[in-house]
Order: structure tokens, then C-alpha cells, then sequence
């Protein structure tokens, strides 16, 4: 209220003294500049306060729109980071698999990993290859890391492949170093079990074990894995092995489907 009266009474004396074209600076004169001019700076400070005020509004909205924008570019700059990382990962596993196929002594077919079953009677996996690609039941899967496993079923253009962990599987085998003669079964998600290997028999861990060619599925020689533990009990006709297969069947996406066992050129 104090301040209105002031403004007021300032007002008025800046009228007189409009109304006194007088070349001197007169009392009244004197007392509207004196009144004035505190509230011009406080005039101009509002002002200007206002307009600072204004301009970081505005600063912030345009940040805010800049950091927004950025944001979506970071994004779209991360998928395609992430896209071109895939393909050259790919890239290095087709390449892999492209040197085991021309090293392969046997005709084999690329196929794909699309779909992948686990339950407590199967693990097998989905391929995108079948019948009309020359695949057919029981021929083998391989990875460039060793053997996969077996086609169980084949459709037109897909195939079902058992895998070597699987308890239905069954695979004639040899120790690479003392040639001794077993079947490798699977056992779900502890790998395999190395059956039927004679106590006598000498077998050590870190021994590498390969397919036998005596049950016509498998060719001769082919990688399965190596001897996790060996145990032999004091009676039994036959020693406890457990063996870490070559190829990690959950993490798989690429393999070869060998179709035939007879070698390239025979």
C-alpha cells in the first residue's frame, strides 16, 4: 500500500513538473527524478529479470527437444551397431563352417538351427533342411567344434536332429590314444556317459573320444568329446566315465548334415 502511494505521489510530481517548461531544475523537478529513477531500476531490473527468465525457458524447451532427438538417434545408431555385430558374427561362423565343409571327406549340407526342444524324455533341435535338400533319417550333424548328433525325422524342408546329450542317444565310439571300445550315451544336462569301457582297459581324463564307423551312422573318426572323470570301482566288469562332448549343443545355430558315408572321390 506504501509503495502505491510513493508511485503516486511520484506521478504526480513528474506531471508538474512536465508542466514547468523551466530551464532550471526546480524542487519538483528534483523530487520526480529522485522519485523516478529508483523505480525505473526496478523497472528495468523486473524487466530484465523477465527476460532472462524467458530466454532459459526457452533454452530449456530447445535442450530438452535436442536431448530428445539425440536420444532417438543413440538408439538408432545402437540397433545398427548391434545389427552389423550379428552379421559379422555370423560372417565368422559361416566361415568356419565353410572350411569344415571343404575339409569334410564326406558330401554334407549347411543347414540353420530354427527351433530347439528340451523336456525331460528329448532334447532335440529343428534345422531348415530336409528331404528336398537329400537329408535323410540317421544321417549325422556335425558342428565345427565335433559331432551334434543324429536326424531322427525329415520333412520336406525341415529336419529334427537328436542330440548326442539326449538319453536315447547312443554312439559307438574309440579313445583316440588307446583305441578302447565303448558307447557314448547321453545324460541330459550332465553330458555323457562313456559305457561298456572294460576295467582293464586304459583310459585316462583328457582322453579324446571318437566315433568307432561300426554302426554305419557315424563315420570313422569323427570328434565327440573328451574324458571328464574315470572311475573304477573294485568290482564290475566295466569303468564309470563321464565325457564332456565337443560341441556345446546350447549354443548352437549353424551345422553340417553329412549324407553318406561314402568318402569324397571312393
Amino acid at each position: 500500500m506504501v509503495a502505491i502511494v510513493l508511485l503516486l505521489v511520484a506521478v504526480l510530481i513528474l506531471v508538474l513538473a512536465i508542466f514547468n517548461p523551466s530551464q532550471k531544475t526546480g524542487l519538483l523537478r528534483k523530487l520526480a527524478l529522485e522519485s523516478i529513477a529508483p523505480l525505473e531500476g526496478m523497472i528495468n531490473a523486473a524487466s530484465t529479470g523477465v527476460s532472462d527468465v524467458w530466454e532459459r525457458y526457452i533454452f530449456l524447451i530447445n535442450l530438452g527437444e535436442t536431448n530428445r532427438t539425440l536420444v532417438r538417434e543413440n538408439a538408432a545408431l545402437s540397433r545398427k551397431i548391434n545389427e552389423y555385430r550379428e552379421m559379422h558374427l555370423e560372417f565368422l561362423r559361416l566361415r568356419k563352417l565353410l572350411g569344415l565343409k571343404e575339409k569334410a571327406d564326406f558330401p554334407t549340407v549347411a543347414a540353420r538351427v530354427v527351433g530347439r526342444k528340451q523336456s525331460s524324455l528329448f532334447e532335440t533341435i529343428m534345422i531348415n533342411k530336409g528331404s528336398n535338400d537329400g537329408i535323410s533319417v540317421d544321417m549325422p550333424v556335425e558342428t565345427v567344434y565335433g559331432v551334434l548328433g543324429r536326424v531322427i525325422e525329415v520333412s520336406w524342408s525341415v529336419s529334427k536332429v537328436l542330440l548326442l546329450v539326449d538319453y536315447n542317444s547312443n554312439i559307438d565310439t574309440l579313445i583316440q590314444r588307446s583305441r578302447a571300445h565303448g558307447i557314448l550315451q547321453g545324460s541330459g544336462e550332465k553330458g555323457c556317459r562313456l559305457r561298456y569301457v572294460r576295467r582293464t582297459d586304459d583310459v585316462v581324463v583328457g582322453d579324446v573320444v571318437v566315433t568307432s564307423g561300426l554302426a554305419g551312422i557315424f563315420p570313422k573318426g569323427l570328434m565327440l568329446g573328451t574324458v571328464d572323470s574315470v572311475k573304477k570301482e573294485k568290482t564290475g566288469l566295466f569303468q564309470e566315465i563321464r565325457v564332456s562332448p565337443s560341441a556345446n549343443v546350447t549354443q548352437i545355430e549353424d551345422v553340417l548334415v553329412i549324407l553318406g558315408n561314402e568318402r569324397r572321390g571312393e
